[in-house]
């Protein structure tokens, strides 16, 4: 093993599973710092994966007894654009097959975009379905911003080709005749839901994307339509635009 160099050991330290390997074993005593950094480091990202896969094991806690108990369908709903001043609420619903395996997925507001998008690619693929609903700043404006999500969360559940026997909802109760258990949190809390939260975020990111091209001004592919300075810069200066809740305050006061 001294005949290795400690970019070779480091290389080689990353198809290592446990600190139990023979190949770490045979390591304890090379002398070199690098070398010993090296396994140090590794041991710090074992014990972050195991603690990644006691986490991820924990957010089935409600997905799994369902499953065990005869509900092959499982639907996890969450929302995204409840709070901002412009865009619309997207709400997805997401049926998972019991060996999902994608241990990253947790709530997307502790995720990075990157960590996200990829997230939202891996869970499109390997869901069994996955459905989106969209409500407008215009049908905002008509209702509120409650009901808009509770109608645009039914439309979700409803469009699924896999009719759901058991939904888990993250903080919004549904007018729905399908058994469900709402979560406070629950994207925090459960697997499937957070899977949906990923989707409905990165949806609407893309979309608020688009309209930064449509209308230029508010910053909306940076706040995503929420209230932050420069959006209230670009209010002041060009008042709404036809995708700004005008019910939401202070929207209203600078129309033109």
């Amino acid at each position: 093993m001294s005949k290795q160099s400690v970019a070779e050991i480091k290389v080689n330290l990353k198809n290592v599973k446990s600190m139990d390997d023979p190949y770490i074993i045979s390591l304890k005593n090379d002398p070199r710092k690098g070398v010993q950094n090296a396994i140090k480091q590794r041991e710090k990202q074992l014990a972050r994966l195991v603690a990644a896969k006691v986490a991820f094991e924990k957010r089935f806690k409600f997905e799994r007894p369902l499953w065990q108990a005869g509900h092959q369908y499982v639907a996890g709903i969450d929302e995204v654009g409840r709070g901002p001043l412009a865009g619309p609420v997207v709400t997805c619903a997401v049926i998972l097959k019991p060996d999902f395996d994608l241990i990253g997925v947790t709530d997307s507001k502790q995720l990075t975009r990157k960590e996200r998008e990829e997230l939202y690619l891996h869970i499109v693929d390997e869901a069994l379905e996955v459905s989106i609903a969209v409500n407008s700043a215009r049908r905002i404006d008509e209702t509120n911003i409650y009901q808009a999500t509770q109608e645009a969360m039914i439309r979700a559940v409803k469009t699924l080709i896999h009719q759901p026997t058991h939904l888990i909802v993250d903080a919004v109760p549904l007018a729905i005749p399908i058994p469900q258990t709402t979560l406070i949190k629950g994207d925090q809390k459960s697997i499937s839901v957070a899977a949906a939260s990923i989707v409905a975020k990165e949806y609407r990111d893309h979309l608020m994307a688009e309209y930064a091209q449509l209308y230029p001004g508010y910053g909306f592919a940076e706040n995503m339509g929420y209230g932050t300075a420069g959006h209230i810069t670009g209010l002041q200066k060009f008042g709404p635009c036809p995708i700004h809740r005008l019910t939401f305050n202070p929207v209203s006061k600078y129309q033109k």
